[in-house]
């Protein structure tokens, strides 16, 4: 099968989605290419702050999103064992962050680009290479879909396909990635009747923890273990492990025991960040994850990744407009936000070495 369009986005993820509208929403031929099967994905960051939140609204999206349900955060709470030491509270809005189910964001988002006929959804659809024209520019992608060869001709390809993306590795540019000393292990529990929509930061026997009270009832617990230690750690007692957070939260043992049983409730995310060297060439451009992976820490990944789109979509289409998709042209995107991808990087390290000062009035130092 072959297509064209004006743009290729690859991955349809919140940055991906959001793309596929803004531009379909400004009549440019656009198709989305997502290799899985649609909303149903692992697990991403859904934690939006008040920039986003912002971005959402002026694109006429966030009440279509909170129309199929969203949770506000009352508070954020920092916790030493079982004691609350510090407490932020919303100053102007009614709340400190929003937590919005990934499924619901790309279901509402996607519904609205559908209405374009000038944008086009692949699911089940996976990247196997790259094309470029007789000067080397990128002019579009070959796929699969259910073994069926698809090839897409396009005047830009984006790469929006995630921190293993695809498209930067067959594009050649190469990313400078940085560990951080730590992993996480994820695991949902419900939440109790009287559970308050908050984050709590906690600081236990040494461990530091992580409570998100989610949309439907749930909590997502992320726990910091060292660097490529999940291997062994799941060799020893879960008991051992799970101890921190019921002396924390007791009034969650029973939730716990019945929801986390064994080493398999958890799921590993390798944490690391990491900056490619470019995200532009001829025809072509990586933004969110692909160009700038970042940690949990202050949950700002999704955050940024949904600005990139959205700074991004008025260059691509004047880009467009102009007939000038080279590279000197599609790095101002890059030049408006690499700056500011950097500060936020360098914020996450401190953010990380200083975890533990939030609970010095207890602790010392």
């Amino acid at each position: 099968m072959n297509l064209q369009t004006d743009v290729c986005i690859v991955g349809g993820g919140p940055a991906g989605a959001l793309l596929g509208y803004l531009l379909a929403e400004k009549g440019i031929e656009t198709i989305v290419v997502e290799r899985t099967s649609g909303t149903e994905r692992e697990f991403r960051g859904e934690h939006i702050n008040a920039e986003t939140e912002a971005i959402l609204k002026e694109h006429h999206l966030f009440d279509k999103i909170e129309a199929l349900g969203l949770l506000k955060m009352k508070k954020v709470e920092y916790i030493y064992g079982s004691h609350i030491v510090k407490t932020i509270t919303p100053t102007q809005d009614d709340h400190v962050g929003i937590h919005i189910p990934q499924p619901h964001f790309l279901t509402a988002v996607s519904n609205e680009a559908a209405r374009f006929p000038n944008y086009r959804l692949l699911l089940n659809t996976s990247v196997t290479g790259l094309v470029q024209d007789e000067n080397g520019n990128f002019s579009g992608v070959r796929a699969k879909q259910h073994g069926q060869e698809i090839n897409i001709s396009s005047s830009i390809v984006v790469g929006t396909d995630g921190r293993f993306s695809t498209v930067r590795k067959l594009a050649g540019i190469s990313a400078t990635e940085e560990t951080h000393g730590y992993d996480v292990l994820w695991a949902k529990i419900p939440a109790p009747a009287d559970w308050e929509p908050s984050t709590k930061m906690v600081l236990a026997n040494g461990h530091q923890l992580a409570l998100f009270t989610q949309t439907g009832g749930m909590i997502q617990i992320g726990w910091n273990i060292e660097k490529g230690t999940f291997n062994t750690l799941r060799k020893q007692s879960l008991e051992v492990f799970l101890q921190p957070l019921l002396t924390s939260f007791p009034e969650l043992e029973t939730i716990v025991r019945q929801h986390i049983q064994s080493w398999k409730n958890f799921v590993c995310l390798n944490v690391f960040s990491s900056n490619a060297d470019t995200w532009a060439e001829n025809g072509l451009v990586i933004i969110g994850d692909a160009a700038h992976t970042m940690t949990p820490t202050a949950a700002i990944g999704i955050n940024c990744a949904i600005k990139d789109a959205h700074v991004l979509a008025p260059i691509l289409e004047q880009a467009l407009l102009d007939g000038d998709i080279s590279k000197s042209r599609l790095k101002e995107f890059e030049i408006g936000r690499r700056t500011e991808i950097e500060q936020q990087q360098e914020m996450q390290f401190q953010k990380e070495e200083s975890f533990k000062d939030n609970f010095l009035e207890v602790v010392g130092r």
